[in-house]
């Protein structure tokens, strides 16, 4: 890894931006940069190596970073979404039981045996992509708020539920491990906790600010590093380690000023990174030679949109369902942890990163529907949109 190879990464990492500029577009940042690695990985003109221990542990770190800014995202705190949470509740246990027929399905007509993957991959939603639309949209109401829980919970469930599902010969030792990091996670909410509860954390605020030391970032990233390395002894993702931790952070309450700096970190250089080596790392050349993983990747975005179009059953407005039937990062999640661990089919991947992108732009088309039904036109955008 050199400094040339970094200035290409950053360079080619603005196509993300440059496609997300059109607002009628509404497409996520990482579309384009997953984009420019397809450009120079091994697909493209294979200008970077994303095998390189370098990129790979700077990927890793980025990965920690962004999946700790979702977790702290998700609005533990907001009471009008816990007030929803039954509503979002029984409705994301609906989209699960359908999702489980779906998904195994797909692994039957396939023959991929990964039937636990898909399962997950259906149910599943992302508060990272849909919190943000909801709040540039300035989207509200009851049925608004019943959604935007059942994507909290969808996500919650999905972060924890999928180590466990990509590896189901590992399923036991998974779970071990995903217990050992959720129980640090929830020690760290208590110390989080009394720390605020106390002054403590005000006065090192104040301090921090005061001398320039960056305490709470500092901190903050020493204990999101020491959760990884406890996921990566426990052979747990560090998806589940930021996570977890981001909502560890969000229930005790985050730091604005810890929140813009964190962004700075994550949205401006690692996290840009991590999505150019998942796609440098991707060989969009296997589908040339397994024409059938192009299916797949239709089938999984068509079955997770078919998926949560099902809480309409539920009286959920369909421009709603689909928009939490967009997804990121679980897709992504299972991208990284195949690919690292050699779990996944020859094009599999591919067929997963495929299958994110349809409800993504299904996502940003349904929103714009949801935009114009005055049902969800409301004067205040409700707190728990918070972007990520």
């Amino acid at each position: 890894m050199t400094f040339l190879a970094l200035a290409l990464i950053s360079i080619v990492a603005l196509l993300g931006p440059l496609l997300a500029l059109p607002r009628r577009w509404r497409l996520p940042v990482v579309v384009g940069q997953l984009l420019a690695g397809v450009l120079i990985g091994q697909t493209g003109f294979n200008l970077v190596d994303a095998g390189d221990p370098t990129f790979t542990l700077l990927a890793n770190v980025g990965f920690a970073l962004i999946m700790f800014v979702a977790g702290s995202h998700v609005p533990m705190r907001d009471g009008a979404i816990r007030r929803a949470l039954g509503h979002g509740a029984i409705r994301a246990g609906g989209v699960a039981v359908v999702a489980v027929a779906l998904g195994v399905a797909i692994a039957l007509l396939f023959g991929t045996g990964h039937a636990p993957l898909y399962v997950v991959l259906l149910a599943s939603s992302s508060a990272a992509l849909v919190l943000p639309i909801v709040d540039s949209l300035r989207l509200g109401g009851p049925q608004v708020l019943a959604m935007t829980a059942q994507v909290a919970l969808a996500d919650i469930a999905a972060i924890i539920a999928l180590p466990l599902a990509i590896d189901p010969p590992n399923a036991g030792r998974a779970a071990v491990g995903a217990a050992l990091v959720m129980a640090a996670a929830v020690l760290l909410y208590f110390g989080l906790s009394r720390l605020e509860r106390s002054g403590a954390r005000q006065r090192m605020h104040h301090l921090s600010s005061a001398r320039k030391f960056a305490l709470e970032l500092r901190i903050q990233l020493a204990v999101l590093f020491a959760l990884a390395a406890l996921a990566v002894y426990t052979q747990v993702s560090i998806m589940l380690a930021g996570f977890a931790f981001g909502l560890a952070v969000a229930a005790a309450g985050e730091p604005r000023r810890l929140a813009r700096q964190l962004f700075a970190l994550a949205d401006g250089f690692l996290g840009p990174l991590f999505f150019v080596w998942l796609g440098a790392s991707l060989n969009l050349r296997d589908l040339v030679g397994h024409p059938q993983m192009i299916l797949l990747g239709l089938a999984l975005g068509g079955g997770a949109l078919l998926t949560h179009a099902s809480t309409r059953l539920a009286r959920l407005p369909l421009s709603l369902g689909l928009l939490s039937a967009g997804q990121l990062g679980v897709p992504v999640a299972a991208v990284a942890i195949g690919t690292a661990s050699n779990l996944l089919l020859p094009g599999e991947a591919a067929a997963l990163i495929l299958g994110a992108l349809i409800t993504i732009i299904a996502a940003a088309a349904s929103s714009s529907r949801a935009a114009d039904d005055p049902r969800f036109q409301v004067d205040d955008a409700p707190a728990s949109a918070s972007a990520v």
